[in-house]
């Protein structure tokens, strides 16, 4: 399949393009890129004063770089702006970056030429990924010019499973290096890019694991026996919420003729709020989902380059403003930090009443053998960890501090930090939802005698012991663990 950008990009799109499918410009996009490298040109040419173009960038703004230098100024920013460290960003991740940085150059405001536009289509499109490192970045700065300097000939990438220097990587796609001209360095580390390409990953992948999360959830709530009027339309109309609505459908459509839920009815009055609660903190975070997505969204379709270049070859407009700034960015993938955050605290509460023998009824720690067997005691400590580290992660990144460039850049937004540390709480939510899927198998497993499972969870039953059989104590339990979260990567869970 091959992405098609001719009006702008949307999340959805550039999370395609990350996982592998090809990006390609329509023949409007080509002409918007043509026409603002033409004014760059002619800006050049009269020797106008403007910034970035002619001038030093940040705190040397006001210093004139002569006509003969600003290429070199372009060659420079890509060398003392690649000041990343630390393990390189994922591949896909990288790929997202690109592919939303063609997204920003293709609004035709920022001046780069067609080439440096062909040369990022052909690293998605024939495989070659940057290595970037993944430390360093408060904005955007850091992690574009590490992808930039291949262009170069510079820097490193992964081309066919092997780490090339960046003029043997071109060379292995059929690439010659480029010589950058004026703007092209600054617009090349500049924008909000990095972040929205983050963050269109980080939503695509959110909504998955809410997928996965509501799937574990009815598993767990036919293992408790829970009373399902709580989850009745009527009930929960109550609340207007979309994202609440769609939660609770969903429980009853995969819950429908369960026996074990039948031979529950009016056990008891009302059940513990991690489970009667489900459609309200879950729904909260397909909330929370849908406006970050719009939000995504709104920013693909911004110009994010300072300056901006418009008007007219003849008659060019360069502007100086805040576009590279993304502070609405920053605040909605906070929110959903903690909206996801929210959901992987109930997750654990939920796996936890499995293995607690004083609510379960169920054998200690759903252990094959209690007193010989530990069953999943250690696994909920695991999953305890991970929430930990998530409540952690969960603190705002976009009121975190710093000023930096001599005071001219005295307030970040940090979207870059926020989008990476959504990924990490992703990362720590996929094996917590993997463990409260074990759980609930293991408990549904001992309810086996109360009543058939409905279709909906019999299926995810079904996924579950594909990867991980009854546990005895007979294997670690770690590799069954590392199985589930490979499975909720890779797989959907059972439509509803």
């Amino acid at each position: 399949m091959t992405v098609i950008l001719k009006d702008g990009l949307l999340w959805r799109d550039v999370a395609r393009v990350a996982r592998g499918e090809k990006l390609e410009l329509a023949p409007e996009a080509e002409a918007r890129i043509a026409h603002g490298a033409e004014i760059v040109r002619r800006i050049v040419e009269s020797g106008v004063r403007a910034y970035g173009i002619n001038t030093g960038v940040g705190a040397l703004s006001d210093t004139v770089v002569d006509r003969d230098l600003q290429s070199l100024l372009s060659r420079n920013i890509l060398f003392s702006h690649a000041a990343g460290v630390g393990a390189s960003v994922p591949d896909e991740e990288v790929r997202a970056i690109i592919a939303a940085q063609i997204a920003n150059f293709a609004h035709g405001h920022s001046g780069v030429r067609a080439d440096i536009v062909h040369h990022y289509l052909a690293f998605l499109n024939r495989g070659l990924v940057p290595q970037v490192p993944s430390k360093g970045s408060v904005g955007y700065l850091v992690h574009n010019a590490s992808i930039a300097l291949v262009l170069i000939g510079e820097g490193r990438a992964r081309v066919g499973g092997e780490i090339l220097a960046g003029r043997e990587a071109l060379a292995a796609i059929g690439l010659e290096p480029l010589v950058l001209g004026a703007k092209e360095g600054l617009s090349l580390v500049n924008g909000s890019a990095c972040a929205t390409g983050l963050a269109a990953l980080a939503v695509a992948r959110a909504e998955h694991l809410l997928d996965w999360a509501d799937a574990a959830a009815a598993l767990s709530v036919e293992a408790a026996g829970c009373q399902m009027p709580a989850f009745g339309a009527a009930v929960t109309a109550l609340r207007p919420s979309a994202g609440m609505a769609s939660v609770a459908a969903a429980l009853n459509a995969r819950l429908a003729g369960s026996g074990v839920i039948a031979a529950a009815a009016g056990r008891r009055t009302q059940d513990a709020l991690s489970l009667r609660a489900i459609p309200h903190v879950h729904g909260a975070a397909r909330d929370v989902l849908a406006e970050t997505g719009r939000v995504v969204n709104q920013e693909l379709a911004s110009v994010t380059d300072n300056p901006a270049v418009s008007g007219t070859p003849e008659h060019p407009v360069v502007t100086s403003e805040a576009h590279a700034v993304a502070p609405a960015l920053a605040l909605s993938l906070d929110s959903l930090a903690t909206a996801i955050g929210q959901l992987l605290v109930m997750s654990e509460r939920r796996l936890d009443r499995f293995v607690n023998p004083l609510v379960s009824g169920l054998p200690p720690f759903l252990a094959a053998d209690a007193g010989s067997c530990s069953g999943f005691m250690i696994a909920q400590y695991t999953a305890v960890g991970l929430v930990n580290e998530v409540r952690r992660l969960t603190l705002p990144s976009s009121v975190d501090g710093g000023v930096t460039s001599g005071l001219q850049e005295d307030f970040l937004a940090n979207p870059t930090p926020a989008a990476n540390k959504l990924h990490a709480i992703l990362d720590n939510g996929e094996y917590i939802i993997g463990v409260e899927l074990m759980v609930a198998a293991q408990a549904s497993d001992f309810r086996a005698n109360e009543g058939a499972r409905a279709g909906g969870t019999e299926a995810i039953h079904a996924m579950i012991r594909a990867q991980a059989a009854h546990y005895r104590d007979d294997h670690p339990l770690h590799e069954d663990m590392e199985r589930l979260r490979a499975m909720i990567r890779a797989t959907a869970p059972p439509s509803v």
